[in-house]
């Protein structure tokens, strides 16, 4: 028997699923992030970075409250609390359930 612990224990058929990033994978880092928005938007970096590290700080805040946060098309992250201790857990929106091959209602385009 298998015991809760283990990762296959909740949801095998996504475990198999899951996306395994190649080694010469980027890693997307907040000064990238902050380049792209300012290259699309047209917005100063100075602005977008700004922005994004006060959206930071909201999330930030809303998690140490043990209040949920939902991104649009995205996601949510939430605290979940129990014996004892508390878990950080992500809950991914149906669009990125989608881009990743698991299970999704969502009728978009990736």
């Amino acid at each position: 028997m298998k015991n809760s612990l283990d990762p296959n224990f909740l949801y095998p058929q996504q475990m198999k699923l899951r996306h395994q990033p190649s080694t010469n994978s980027k890693t997307m880092k907040n000064e990238d992030l902050v380049q792209n928005i300012s290259a699309r938007t047209g917005l100063d970096r100075k602005t977008v970075d700004l922005v994004f590290d006060t959206v930071l700080d909201e999330i930030y805040n809303s998690l140490k409250r043990c209040e949920s946060v939902t991104l649009k098309n995205f996601g949510t992250f939430y605290i979940r609390k129990g014996h004892g201790q508390q878990v950080f857990k992500f809950n991914p929106s149906q669009k990125l359930r989608k881009l990743f091959g698991w299970a999704s209602t969502y009728k978009g385009n990736i």
